[in-house]
């Protein structure tokens, strides 16, 4: 069978349907291609304003700052843990996969007490048994979850995690990708990325803080470079980062920022998410591949599918097949199901998933694998 024309983004790149790094607007890439002295005014004002729109996207104007991190979305969640969990704290960790798990390597690492609620990659934290372990113990300080679970594409119920942990008096911290409102969400910290929903480039994570909480962390973290405590008060100081800063990634995300507000926000992008993720679970059914998550608990950011059961499908073939075709999707890692996952979020449209869609069909023909489904599919 003829392969079709291969799909591509503006600049003529695959498209990415993954959880990040994601296909970026042509204007996000041409941003990063003239250079910025770090103490330059024109890049501190940009940075100026990126920060602070962080923090109004968060709805957490006037309670909260925006401290950046030069790195990924890890290493602002390790600036995190390490600067606002003390080190006579104890954290609890919400975990169904592998971030949940990746934090909790971080607090032991550092030094930090732990415990943990898990439960598996596809079912959400259990709420009565989150109140009566932070009822029982008395030690616990902080707890951290996540706010969409990337490795199944769960959306957690952060909300309702929230008004639990206040109840007990603890603070929480919440790695997020979707809409998070400080005026309805309590939260001393969330951390996230510049790669994300916000479509700028890898390589600036952000923590969103409370600053009544931050101003409690001094002599919290165990390393230089992830302070939060020391990064804030050098800003608050200078305007200026202590080390080098991603100059490039920072000025390509203040487009980035500048699209998301065209588009409507974050119920503009929102919106156009959740119509991909829609038209790619509607598609991948009607060739009968099953999610495994349901309605419910899936987030418009990735969606996990089942392997095929037929003999003849080999997910090397199929990834290689759809990336011929222009389109790079991503294996699974779930321990609960063999499984692949397709994302949904970047400078992508109906249209693309559309496409992607039309490529799937066509690998399969190429394959001769008729139908998508699990050996569960006539569940």
């Amino acid at each position: 069978m003829p392969i079709t024309r291969p799909a591509a983004s503006e600049t003529g790149d695959p498209l990415l349907l993954t959880p990040g790094p994601l296909t970026t607007s042509a204007s996000v890439k041409q941003a990063m291609v003239h250079d910025w002295g770090s103490r330059d005014a024109g890049f501190i004002a940009i940075n100026k304003m990126v920060l602070e729109k962080i923090v109004a996207l968060a709805g957490a104007e006037g309670t909260h700052v925006t401290v950046p991190v030069q790195g990924s979305g890890t290493f602002a969640v390790e600036a995190m843990i390490t600067s606002f969990v003390p080190k006579a704290g104890k954290l609890l960790v919400l975990i169904n996969g592998a971030y949940g798990q990746r934090a909790k390597k971080i607090a032991e690492i550092a030094g930090r007490a732990v415990a943990v609620h898990e439960t598996p990659e596809d079912r959400p934290p259990d709420l009565a048994q989150l109140d009566a372990m932070l009822a029982a113990d008395t030690a616990i300080t902080h707890v951290f979850a996540v706010h969409c679970e990337t490795t199944s594409g769960i959306l957690n119920p952060i909300a309702e995690v929230a008004v639990l942990v206040a109840k007990h008096g603890h603070s929480m911290s919440a790695f997020g990708a979707l809409e998070i409102d400080a005026r309805t969400v309590s939260y001393d910290a969330l951390a996230a990325s510049s790669n994300k929903c916000l479509e700028g480039v890898p390589g600036l994570g952000f923590v969103v803080c409370r600053k009544t909480a931050l101003a409690e962390c001094k002599g919290n973290a165990t390393t230089l470079v992830l302070d939060l405590f020391d990064q804030a008060e050098a800003f608050a100081r200078t305007g200026q980062y202590r080390f080098t800063p991603p100059i490039h990634v920072i000025v390509a995300l203040g487009k980035a920022i500048e699209e998301h507000a065209a588009e409507g926000g974050v119920a503009g992008r929102g919106r156009r998410y959740r119509e991909n993720a829609k038209v790619l679970i509607d598609g991948m059914r009607g060739m009968g591949f099953r999610t495994l998550l349901g309605e419910r608990l899936q987030a418009p950011i990735i969606v996990t599918f089942h392997m095929p059961s037929d003999p003849r499908f080999v997910f090397q073939s199929f990834y290689d097949g759809l990336k011929e075709r222009g389109y790079v999707i991503y294996p699974g890692k779930l321990t609960v199901a063999d499984s692949f996952r397709m994302g949904c979020i970047g400078r992508l449209y109906p249209k693309d998933i559309k496409g992607a869609l039309a490529a799937v069909r066509e690998v399969l023909d190429e394959m001769r694998v008729s139908n998508g489904g699990p050996a569960l599919a006539a569940e």
